[in-house]
């Protein structure tokens, strides 16, 4: 399907450039475009090479198990069928500290991590876990303190002033956080009591 959209896509542009009569700026921005794709990717490599070898440290040094220690507090309520000193909740940590510190490509191998641990410590095999939906809707609605990502793509393209938008980052990530997560835990308490009640 994705094929067929993109296929789609690049049909449109070619016939709107040669429609319009912008077929130079059309060729121009073929050339021109792959190479800054790769400029922008060699600069991003430097931070997020830094950043993952980080947290690969703090893995290694013993700083996940103080992490885990730290987020069963917080996060002991919405996973309570896992093991809180078991791999899953460890990487789940990872992932959140990722996240938290604006590292998606970071925080990709834990979640994978995290998922395959969770799969085995609850046996899940064709349907999810109410951990592993809790866990991909953190995951996708992450909080995000430092988005570093975007400070580093904004100072790249000369904003005056990158980190201007780290509160309205903050306030976006914390509501989004907010709702995607009670919207997930409240189905689940439901069918938890209907459980309880036969």
């Amino acid at each position: 399907m994705l094929t067929f959209i993109f296929s789609l896509l690049i049909i449109i542009s070619i016939a709107a450039a040669i429609a319009s009569g912008n077929v130079r700026e059309l060729t121009e921005a073929v050339l021109n475009e792959p190479v800054n794709a790769v400029e922008l990717c060699i600069y991003l490599c430097g931070g997020m090479c830094f950043w993952g070898g980080l947290m690969r440290v703090a893995e290694s040094s013993g700083l996940t198990e103080r992490l885990a220690a730290v987020f069963s507090l917080i996060l002991g309520g919405l996973f309570r069928d896992i093991d809180k000193q078991g791999r899953a909740f460890k990487a789940i940590c990872m992932n959140i500290t990722a996240n938290l510190l604006g590292l998606g490509n970071a925080a990709t191998p834990f979640g994978i991590e995290a998922m395959k641990a969770l799969a085995e410590e609850e046996g899940a095999k064709d349907t999810a876990t109410p951990s592993m939906v809790i866990f991909t809707v953190i995951n996708t609605a992450s909080l995000t303190l430092i988005p570093s990502t975007a400070l580093s793509l904004r100072m790249k393209f000369g904003s005056a002033d990158p980190i201007e938008i780290v509160p309205a980052v903050w306030i976006t990530s914390a509501a989004a956080l907010a709702v995607s997560v009670t919207a997930a835990v409240l189905p689940l308490l439901g069918e938890r009591k209907r459980e309880e009640s036969l």
